[in-house]
């Protein structure tokens, strides 16, 4: 085994469990989500009254009915700005609803990854000049793959953040969508751009 090779090796080995460590904490966070979703399929509804709430400039008057407001003081943690003065609020994204645009998103990018990664795997090979095995395609999918669900979910509360509102827009959508279409595409290039030498000109 020759020096170069063996850092080859060596290299690949520390990619893959840089990508198991970052498997392992997505689908952490999906169970996370489900957790909550869970929790909040259980929490009882709301009574309220006649209640008159006065924030300075904000005034809501006589509420009354029920509702499944999904709000307890333990989840004031999660509100990162709230200013009447601005008339602006910040609050993540519900978490069933961040969840169910997640997997809308993620079964649109993998139709996408179906039908165009091939050929953006083989372009950048021709933009780079070279060569390579076609077992790196399934690898390349495989990873974008288990990336997909944590790389929606952040850009979904990014938007939603940069928009301040809990709403998920269908114009909201389709920038995620562009967003991870571009990141995909430029993973793909950078990926063969730093593969060995040896294995960009197609040898074993």
């Amino acid at each position: 085994m020759n020096t170069e090779f063996y850092q080859y090796v060596k290299k690949l080995h520390l990619y893959v469990e840089h990508q198991s460590r970052k498997t392992a904490r997505l689908e952490k966070m999906v169970l996370e989500l489900q957790q909550e979703i869970a929790a909040l399929k259980e929490r009882p509804p709301v009574q309220i009254g006649n209640i008159e709430y006065k924030f300075d400039q904000l005034k809501v008057e006589t509420l009354e009915g029920t509702l499944n407001i999904g709000l307890n003081p333990s989840d004031l943690d999660g509100i990162e700005d709230f200013s009447v003065d601005q008339k602006s609020v910040n609050v993540p994204i519900p978490p069933k609803q961040l969840f169910k645009r997640t997997i809308e998103l993620e079964t649109a990018l993998n139709q996408y990854l179906e039908s165009d990664l091939e050929n953006i795997y083989r372009g950048a090979q021709t933009d780079l000049g070279i060569s390579v095995d076609d077992s790196y395609f399934e690898f390349i999918k495989n990873d974008i793959k288990k990336q997909l669900s944590g790389r929606v979910a952040q850009h979904l509360q990014e938007q939603s953040s940069s928009e301040r509102g809990t709403e998920l827009s269908p114009q909201m959508n389709e920038k995620v969508i562009d967003l991870l279409k571009q990141e995909i595409q430029n993973g793909v290039f950078l990926f063969l751009k730093n593969l060995p030498d040896n294995v960009k000109e197609g040898r074993s």
